[in-house]
């Protein structure tokens, strides 16, 4: 497949290619349970990657990188050789949160160490379930690859620093994707305090999708975050959530759009509420 691949790949599309190529499917549903769910049913080929233990490097105190600390390359790498990913493998992620989770994380990591063909599948396992892709219990064996050869994280990151920074000067747009509850300070069930980085603006990652829990078309998409963004540049935006994985949702959406990758802030909420910083609470 070209390596022009839309970001999102639809169920039926999904069917067609698994019967035609040969593909890397990953089960990427987060949770204390997935293990469980995974090996009671996946997607037939389905190997699981877990956001905790894979996906991140989780430290004792989410003061340092937040709550979903992006692994080390060296790590990274090895987690994609054990997958049976090698560089040019074709990979299709799911969740069973509309690739809101996990699946956009795992997406955003694929890409951000220059892989060139990795897809999100929209409406994640029950819509491929739906579209007559198979279930399956059986434990799935990944194929040997050669070692997976990492250099460094290409798509643009920013650490604490910069988006303070942000804060002062108006340097970038700092976009917020959390609900419009956590963001104006009206509850917090994940981190210990709410509220917002100041002047951080509120664009929900679940405004991508419609009615149905299926992204928006790339030309909503597009229509929609060239308004928020303005004149902007990718450059001058920074996108976080609560911990680096919601956030990708958004990312993914934008590219699915057309659109130039902005900075992800991984440490995001978690990171910057427990580090004595302002807080913002209510519209920005």
């Amino acid at each position: 497949m070209s390596q022009k691949a839309p970001s999102i790949i639809q169920p039926a599309e999904l069917v067609l290619l698994a019967q035609t190529q040969n593909i890397v499917l990953i089960d990427a549903r987060a949770g204390a349970d997935a293990p469980e769910k995974y090996a009671k049913s996946h997607l037939a080929g389905a190997l699981h990657v877990d956001l905790d233990r894979q996906l991140a490097d989780v430290k004792p105190n989410a003061a340092d990188g937040g709550r979903h600390p992006l692994p080390d390359l060296a790590s990274f790498a090895a987690i994609l050789t054990q997958l049976g990913i090698a560089c040019d493998s074709h990979v299709v992620v799911y969740d069973d949160k509309n690739g809101a989770n996990a699946a956009a994380r795992f997406w955003w990591m694929l890409r951000a160490v220059g892989h060139p063909v990795v897809q999100v599948l929209n409406g994640g396992m029950e819509a491929a379930l739906q579209a007559g892709f198979a279930g399956s219990p059986k434990t799935e064996t990944p194929v040997d690859v050669p070692v997976y050869e990492i250099d460094h994280w290409t798509l643009p990151l920013v650490d604490i620093k910069e988006v303070e920074k942000a804060t002062h000067d108006g340097s970038a747009l700092i976009i917020d994707v959390r609900d419009g509850a956590r963001y104006r300070g009206e509850t917090e069930p994940i981190d210990l305090i709410a509220g917002h980085i100041p002047t951080a603006t509120n664009i929900p990652f679940m405004e991508n999708m419609d009615a149905t829990g299926l992204f928006l078309s790339p030309t909503t998409l597009r229509e929609k975050y060239v308004q928020a963004l303005g004149d902007r540049t990718a450059e001058q935006v920074i996108v976080h959530c609560g911990s680096g994985v919601t956030a990708c949702h958004t990312l993914l959406a934008m590219d699915y759009a057309g659109l130039e990758l902005p900075k992800l802030y991984v440490g995001s909420w978690s990171e910057w509420s427990r580090r004595d910083l302002p807080i913002a609470t209510g519209e920005i």
